[in-house]
């Protein structure tokens, strides 16, 4: 029993032995030594230099860090921007830091410096970082040291400090120490002739993954560094490309063309620099890594294909001389490279053991064959100045140069009697020669290239003499532009490169350049600029030699999303049109993130661009968003054509159909990821083709989702329930089947339902596996995508003390940083968040009751941007932050009206380099928790929706296990209950708002049915159409429903039993209608009093009032014109004690009153009647007998009566349930209705109205007392005018006659137009407790209606 543990014990003890041993010999082993040992301070004094030296105890020996012979340091004769320190490594060294002191005991030193390093000691590159050429920040005093890290370690044998200012009380004084490692590497010198060929083990290779990396430096442009090929059409190239490089790679294309692999991704600039450059090449399958300078670019190959098929070898250094070249033309590369490695092979080893094929190199070196090029830099105070031949009578004078600029002075020369000037226009070169000679005036100008501000090194060569000059550009002959002028030329002796800034007779029409140049040849004599910087020759000034210090600020491209940059010398922009985002850099999305974010802005139902992760790297899409009264829909349609047909698949052989969406999966999946809740639905209609029925448990059909997983389940069914919607709700076809297909019927049938775990969503493919039986087929249907709802756009958190905090990951936003967030809040200040880095930070504050700050530091100083609200922000409203900060700009912004921003400094630190936890709702440095109450400054209040550069932070989850901080915020309605139209009321929610539209005439997520366009708003109302005999009837206080009321929601909206003795009335309506005598509304009481508006036999409108008192009715006739005319009119009304005011269409509104003698109040208010009245209790029989039949006729719209909406009430009983006439009692439904009443959007109709008649039109002036002008020449003499009406007028009455008969006749004809012929009940009973009148209007037989509706237009 024993021995088991013991041989247990034994295995374990072996193991651990094993595990210490390997860790010790692999703490033993060098691998990772510190870079950091001191490198200058033992070189002997021979390997300082210096451009001078003040006097023998200053030499540049003695610059050595903490040193104190001779006088204590270097210090140069002249403290000017000329001077510079050189230390040789002896050979090459890994660099990591420096650090310098001012010369000992004395009163010099330099407080700012650059960085030069060489291989050589010639061609100088300074240190770059940010972007920048950068300027270390030096000395305050003799003694101290300071110390940088080299951020972006660099390998070199020379270097050179330039000193840019210095002590103010001395001059320059510089000790230095330089730290680092040795460095080694294999090389090899590439001639362009030669190439290294490394040959497989096999023939063919099947590569999954590469490492390739390489170190290279060259003058050239153009080259191809690596390539490999396979038969299959596989290749793989790394190349030079106008001193870009380019990486070109396909992993294979399917014969037919619909798979297309080929993928080029470019990166890095200015590559012809002659200085080294490392690339690294990672590839897993189709992900690549491509990296350039540490600088990473992670992109997708395209096609479907994840191995690289080479054959036989890979060639280093240019194209193979074997095999089919992928493409002709290319150049060889010519230059170095150096560790080269090839997925652990290190080629350039293998190449000086001559184990490679290198038969192609006429003379392989292994050591670097450096040019002979000298650049010179220049800048916008910048001039070289050249001797060259003087009274003769040619110009030779040729140069390179490379800039950005589009406009600049290459060369100037004041002639014996002219001028001569070379300069850039346009990105042109330009020529222009201005001679004047025996008052004879000479004038040659040339032009030729284009484009030539890009960067390259482009050459210029100019041959002028007597009558003749040539202007050629890159050695191109076709460019080259030729004149034969009259021309006569005699040289001065002087030339100016680069800027002239002296005052001549014929000034330069560019006065200087910014850029660089080199190859400069005048009067066909290459100029000695190793004797120019000596002195001996020439003179110059503010130019740097030997260096080219150009920048390209697009590389990397801070421009993001697509956004294309454009440089000059001093700075770049971005262009974001067409990317669908803004900003100096393009990084903040000019569109919403949902569909929800759309409707709280107060827009409708419509096609919007959104952008779920607004600065991620997410693009913009379009959705449909149907915005319902109480939820959101975002809808993403899919090209699945519905009903495709499906036959001749079977299980060994499925039929794959692809679902294609009009956005990618990503992008669905940020709305699935963000939505409450999604649906999709999906259709399978079948004829002898099974589902999911089959023996083994493998369906015949399956669906698959997001990430290609496979699903077994069918619409109505859930995740591991291999069941359709008829399998749960077991009313299959056959009971023995769970789904109405599997039971293989030869009829058609159908499994239909909703996918609705969101996880799973959308379908992106659906394999069906059974039509290829006789007499099978299947159609399948897969409706689009449907999410509800952004738990982004409401996660929020209630911060309840002020030292309450959630705290998250560090803020990730080194170049750019964008952060919106919404907050509320009735304290006067309070910190948003705050991340700190050693020194950077940043930070959004509640500063004061009206100011929001933005405060950072990125190495340049702490920055703050605040802006100032007109009102209090304290005030427990939403209100809306955003801030960005990049390269160029930080930007603050608040509630879209408030705006601020700042450019960033043209030189100095870019990156935000942070380490502490994200801390929201609280500081996390405690400098900021100074002056608030308990020394505090922590904010209260709610955050909703933050976002740090598209990605939103679950503050409701976080808050969830974090004490002080609720989940959630209430009070959405005090900041958009605005939206909430037309007396809809606001109702918070958990995460939103509602509105109530319960009480109004409207529907809609904002109570105004509303579809906006962009030419005009057109507001549908809820109407209705009305049949013969139709009327709605709504119980204003029902018998013993005062009760209800007080718990019954629908009754919450009624009359108050306080407001059943009314002194005030509000009525509100549309209607149109052809036909006339009608009643549009009756509002009865339980005594004599009621309200009618009535249409008379003539059209017009009459409104009648008896409220006691008066012996008639008191009747007004609203307008005399005839209102039955088939237009949409619209009445609104209003009464308060005798005061009336009636207000028809768009006229304005005419005031009445009720006579003295009327009683002023509406006593017991009962029933409200539409389209015809049917009332047991008292009616006036005059409205009765004149207005009640054959009842309206027409559309009625937008009905309210003191805050209800019957009409609405009627048409929302009638679509959720059958009419109010026997399902229910009528106490528990205020509203019934009897005939056929149809919904109708009639309410949109546009508004045509005719003249107001003269009785009632306000404008109306009579004859005799209104002065108009008018047109003489069209008045006609009264005889003629009086004839002509006469004859009308007899016309008039024989057509009024023929068309009355006519209109007879067509309706005695088709009097059955519009009308249903119905089998009305003849047994119906009163149910018990029902008035008389209720139970008429609740007999109802819809199994007798007969369908013979017929509709005539004439």
């Amino acid at each position: 029993m024993h021995r088991p543990v013991g041989g247990l014990t034994l295995l374990l003890l072996v193991a651990l032995w094993i595990f210490c041993n390997v860790n010790c010999a692999r703490g033993a082993l060098p691998t990772t030594p510190k870079c950091d040992e001191a490198l200058a301070s033992p070189l002997p004094h021979t390997a300082f230099s210096s451009s001078s030296i003040f006097s023998n105890g200053y030499a540049p020996g003695y610059a050595k860090l903490n040193r104190r012979g001779g006088a204590g340091g270097w210090s140069p004769l002249d403290s000017d921007h000329y001077q510079w320190l050189q230390v040789d490594l002896g050979s090459r060294k890994h660099l990591s830091a420096i650090a310098t002191q001012g010369r000992y005991s004395s009163s010099d030193w330099t407080t700012r410096y650059r960085l030069l390093y060489s291989d050589t000691g010639r061609n100088w590159k300074p240190y770059h970082q940010d972007g920048n050429i950068w300027a270390f920040s030096g000395n305050s005093n003799s003694e101290s040291a300071i110390r940088h890290e080299l951020r972006h370690g660099i390998v070199a044998r020379f270097l050179r400090l330039v000193p840019l200012e210095w002590s103010k009380e001395g001059r320059i004084g510089l000790r230095v120490e330089v730290y680092g490692c040795s460095y080694w590497a294999d090389m090899i010198n590439f001639d362009g002739q030669g190439v290294i060929s490394y040959r497989f083990k096999v023939k063919k290779m099947k590569l999954i993954k590469d490492v390739i990396a390489l170190r290279f430096k060259t003058s050239e442009s153009e080259g191809v560094i690596l390539h490999g090929e396979g038969q299959q059409g596989d290749y793989i190239t790394l190349e030079l490309c106008k001193a870009k490089l380019q990486l070109q790679i396909n992993l294979g294309s399917n014969q037919y063309g619909s798979i297309l692999g080929h993928t080029s991704v470019t990166t890095g600039s200015l590559l012809d620099d002659n200085h080294w450059h490392s690339v690294v090449i990672e590839r897993y399958r189709r992900n690549v890594n491509f990296t350039l300078d540490r600088h990473t670019q992670h992109f997708r190959t395209n096609g479907e294909f994840d191995h690289l098929d080479l054959d036989y070898e890979l060639s280093f250094g240019g194209m193979p001389y074997s095999g089919k070249p992928v493409g002709g033309g290319r150049k060889n590369f010519k230059g170095c490279m150096e560790s080269i490695n090839y997925n652990g092979d290190n080629i350039t080893d293998l190449a000086r053991r001559k184990k490679l094929d290198t038969s192609s190199f006429r003379n392989l070196s292994f050591s670097c064959v450096e040019t002979h090029s000298f650049p010179i830099f220049f800048n916008a105070t910048s001039f070289l100045q050249l001797p060259g031949w003087a009274a003769h009578h040619i110009i030779s004078v040729g140069l390179q140069f490379r800039t950005w600029n589009p406009h600049g002075l290459l060369v100037f020369s004041n002639l014996d009697d002219g001028t001569l000037e070379i300069s850039l226009e346009d990105g042109k070169v330009v020529l222009h020669i201005n001679v004047t000679r025996a008052a004879r005036h000479y004038l040659v100008g040339l032009t030729s290239g284009s484009g030539l501000n890009d960067g390259q090194w482009h050459a210029v060569r100019l041959v002028a003499k007597e009558n003749f000059a040539m202007l050629m550009t890159d050695g191109d002959e076709a460019s080259a532009v030729r004149s034969t002028s009259p021309l006569s030329i005699t040289t001065g002796g002087t030339y100016h490169l680069g800027g002239y800034f002296l005052q001549t007779l014929f000034p330069p029409s560019q006065r200087f350049f910014q850029g660089c140049m080199q190859a400069i040849v005048v009067d066909d004599q290459p100029a000695d600029l190793h004797a120019v910087e000596k002195g001996t020759v020439g003179a110059f000034e503010n130019v740097s030699l030997d260096v080219c210090a150009i920048i390209d600020r697009c590389m990397p491209n801070h421009c993001e999303h697509g956004g294309r940059c454009k440089q000059t010398w001093d700075s770049f922009s971005c262009t974001c049109d067409g990317t669908g985002y803004t900003g100096a850099t393009c990084h903040t999305s000019i569109y919403e993130p949902s569909c929800e974010a759309n409707k709280h802005l107060g827009r409708s139902s419509d096609t919007y661009w959104i952008d779920p992760d607004g600065s991620g790297p997410l693009g913009p899409f379009k959705v449909s968003c149907n915005m319902t009264e109480d939820k959101v829909w975002t809808v993403v349609m899919n090209n699945l054509p519905p009903k495709t047909t499906v036959t001749g698949s079977s299980r060994e052989r499925r039929t794959i159909l692809q679902v294609n969406y009009s956005a990618s999966m990503d992008q669905v999946t940020a709305i699935t990821t963000s939505a409450e809740h999604c649906e999709q639905q999906i259709t399978y209609s079948c004829r002898m083709s099974r589902l999911l029925n089959t023996p083994d448990g493998t369906p015949y059909t399956w669906w698959v989702g997001r990430g290609s997983e496979k699903h077994f389940y069918w619409g109505g069914s859930g995740p591991g329930i291999q069941k359709c919607a008829c399998g749960i709700d077991r009313n299959c076809t056959d009971p023995k089947y769970d789904c109405n297909c599997d039971a293989d019927h030869s009829q058609w049938k159908e499994d239909s339902g909703l996918l609705t775990y969101k996880e799973h969503l959308p379908v992106s493919q659906v394999a069906v596996g059974d039509t290829n039986r006789a007499g099978s087929e299947a159609k399948l249907t897969v409706g689009p995508l449907r999410c509800q709802g952004d738990d982004n756009y409401w996660n929020a958190a209630s911060f309840t003390t002020p030292s309450s905090y959630l705290h998250f990951a560090t803020f990730q936003g080194e170049t750019s940083a964008d952060i919106s967030f919404y907050f509320k809040t009735s304290a006067p200040y309070g910190v948003f968040l705050e991340n700190l880095g050693n020194t950077d930070f940043i930070r959004l504050e509640l500063k004061s009751p009206q100011v929001v700050s933005f405060s950072f530091d990125v190495g340049n100083g702490p920055v703050e941007l605040t802006v100032h609200s007109a009102a209090p922000l304290n005030d427990d409203q939403w209100h809306r932050v955003t801030a960005e900060r990049n390269v160029k700009e930080a930007v603050l912004q608040l509630d879209q009206t408030y705006h601020v921003s700042r450019p960033a400094p043209a030189q100095g630190h870019t990156r935000l380099e942070l380490f502490s936890q994200l801390y929201v709702g609280k500081p996390a440095s405690p400098t900021c928790q100074d002056s608030a109450a308990g020394g505090q400054r922590g904010f209260l209040g709610c955050i909703r929706a933050l976002r740090m550069n598209g990605v939103t932070l679950d503050l409701d989850e976080r808050a969830k296990v974090t004490p002080g901080v609720k989940p959630g915020c209430q009070g959405h309605c005090t900041s958009y209950g605005m939206y909430c139209r037309n007396g809809g009321k606001c109702e918070e929610k958990y995460n939103g708002y509602l509105c109530d539209c319960t009480a109004t005439a409207y529907d809609g997520p904002f109570c105004t049915r509303g579809t906006h366009r962009r030419d005009a708003l057109l507001q549908t109302d809820v109407g209705g159409f009305f049949e013969t005999g139709t009327l709605v009837r709504y119980n204003l206080l029902p018998e013993g429903a005062a009760g209800a009321m007080k718990d019954s929601k629908v009754l919450a909206s009624h009359l108050t039993l306080k407001e059943v003795n009314s002194t005030k009335e509000e009525v509100t309506f549309s209607f149109s209608t052809s036909s006339a005598p009608a009643i549009l509304m009756y509002v009865s009481s339980r005594t004599e009093d009621y309200m009618a508006v009535v249409l008379r036999h003539n059209g017009s409108l009459q409104v009648r009032y008896n409220l006691g008192g008066l012996k008639e009715p008191f009747a007004i006739d609203v307008d005399e014109r005839n209102l039955a005319n088939g237009q949409p009119h619209s009445i609104n009304m209003s009464r308060i004690d005798r005061n009336l005011t009636i207000q028809l269409d768009h006229y304005p509104a005419v005031s009445y009153t009720l006579p003295d003698a009327s009683d002023t109040k509406f006593n017991l208010v009962k029933t409200l009647f539409l389209g015809k009245v049917y009332e047991t209790g008292h009616v006036d029989p005059v409205v009765i007998e004149r207005y009640n039949t054959p009842g309206f006729i027409g559309c009625l719209s937008r009905v309210q009566f003191n805050g209800v909406a019957p009409l609405k009430s009627a048409l929302r009983s009638s679509t959720d349930t059958a009419p109010v006439q026997e399902e229910q009692p009528a106490a528990a439904s205020p509203v019934s209705y009897q005939g056929k009443l149809v919904e109708s959007n009639c309410g949109a109709s546009p508004l045509t109205i005719p003249p107001m008649s003269a009785a009632t039109d306000p404008w109306h002036l009579d004859n005799t007392d209104a002065e108009f002008p008018f047109n003489e020449e069209r008045v006609i003499p009264d005889g003629v005018n009086r004839n002509s009406a006469i004859i009308g007028g007899i016309i008039a009455v024989v057509i009024f006659t023929i068309l009355c008969t006519l209109v007879f006749l067509i309706r005695y004809m088709f009097r059955h137009k519009g009308t249903y012929h119905t089998n009305e009940a003849k047994s119906a009973t009163e149910p018990a407790g029902e008035s008389t009148d209720t139970a008429v209007i609740s007999t109802d037989n819809p199994e007798t209606i007969e369908e013979s509706k017929k509709e005539w237009f004439i």
